[in-house]
C-alpha cells in the first residue's frame, strides 16, 4: 500500500469543503467576510468555538495574524453547529456539479470502504481527525464518503503535524522547505499562508529534512488501511481513482495550490476522460 497514492484520492473529495463556488457562497450566506473566514469557520467548526491560539496550533502552518483576522470574530457570525451545517450544504452542492450522478453503486460502495478505513484511524494526537469522527455520519452515500474522507484526510495532517514537530521543523520553516523542494514561488507560499517577507527570510535558509517527515507522515497514515487490508484498500483506490480526476479537473484549486498537488497529472490513467 502506497499512503501518497492513497491520499491522492480521498484529498481532492474532501477539497471541495472549501474551495469551490458552492462553499464561497454557503460562507457568504453566513455572513462571512471573505473566503478565509469561511475555511477557518468551516475547518475549525468541529472544535467547537476554539481560539485564534488553539487553532493556529492545530491548523500550524497558517500565520497567527491571519488566522486572528478569522478568529474568534467568525463564531460573532455564526455559530459552529450553522458552520458544520453550511459546510455540509457546500459539499453537497459542490459534488453534484462536479460528479454529476451522486447516487451511483460505486460511489455507494466507496463510501462502504472509507466508512471502516476512517472508522479505524488512530485518534491519539490526532484532534482534528477526532473532532470530525464525532460528528454524525450522514446519511447520503456521497456525503458520507465525503465525511470519510475528511476523516482520513485531517488524520493524515495531524500526524504531518506531530512529524513536523518531531523533526524540530516550525510552521514557516517547513512551508519555506517545501516551496525550495518543489519549485513553488515564495510569495505565493507566504501570502497563501499569511507569512511576512522577514520570518520567511529567517527560515528560508535553515536545514531540514522533509523528505524524513513525508516517511514518518505516509508510516502513520497507513494504519486505517492495514486495517481494511488490502484487497478492500486496492477496491477503495480503484473505485476513488474516476471520483478524484473528474472533481481535479473541473476544480482549479487542484492544479494551483500550496500542496503542490496535481491529481489530474499524477493520477492520469490510459484512456482516461472526463
Amino acid at each position: 500500500m502506497d499512503a501518497r497514492q492513497l491520499w491522492l484520492r480521498f484529498e481532492p473529495y474532501h477539497d471541495v469543503t472549501y474551495f469551490t463556488p458552492e462553499s464561497r457562497a454557503a460562507t457568504d450566506a453566513l455572513g462571512c467576510k471573505g473566503g478565509w473566514m469561511g475555511y477557518f469557520g468551516m475547518r475549525a467548526a468541529p472544535l467547537g468555538a476554539a481560539s485564534p491560539e488553539l487553532v493556529t496550533a492545530v491548523f500550524y502552518n497558517f500565520a497567527p495574524r491571519m488566522v486572528s483576522r478569522a478568529l474568534p470574530d467568525a463564531w460573532a457570525v455564526a455559530s459552529p453547529a450553522e458552520f458544520l451545517r453550511v459546510r455540509l450544504e457546500g459539499v453537497d452542492g459542490a459534488l453534484r456539479r462536479l460528479l454529476g450522478e451522486v447516487g451511483t453503486a460505486e460511489i455507494a460502495e466507496a463510501a462502504g470502504l472509507a466508512r471502516a478505513a476512517a472508522e479505524a484511524a488512530p485518534l491519539g494526537g490526532r484532534p482534528l481527525a477526532a473532532a470530525n469522527r464525532a460528528l454524525p455520519w450522514p446519511s447520503e452515500p456521497h456525503l458520507a464518503l465525503w465525511h470519510a474522507c475528511t476523516i482520513l484526510r485531517e488524520a493524515r495532517g495531524d500526524g504531518h503535524v506531530a512529524a513536523l514537530v518531531a523533526h524540530g521543523i516550525g510552521p514557516c520553516h517547513a512551508l519555506a522547505l517545501y516551496a525550495r523542494e518543489h519549485s513553488l514561488d515564495p510569495a505565493y507560499m507566504r501570502t497563501a499562508r499569511g507569512w511576512t517577507v522577514e520570518e520567511w527570510d529567517e527560515v528560508s535558509d535553515l536545514p531540514g529534512d522533509l523528505a524524513a517527515v513525508e516517511r514518518a507522515t505516509d508510516e502513520a497514515a497507513l494504519a486505517p488501511w492495514k486495517a481494511l487490508g488490502t484487497g478492500p484498500t486496492e477496491r477503495f483506490v480503484e473505485l476513488m481513482t474516476p471520483l478524484a480526476l473528474r472533481i481535479a479537473s473541473a476544480n482549479e484549486a487542484m492544479r494551483v495550490n500550496p500542496m503542490a498537488l496535481d491529481p489530474v497529472r499524477e493520477l492520469a490513467v490510459p484512456g482516461w476522460n472526463t
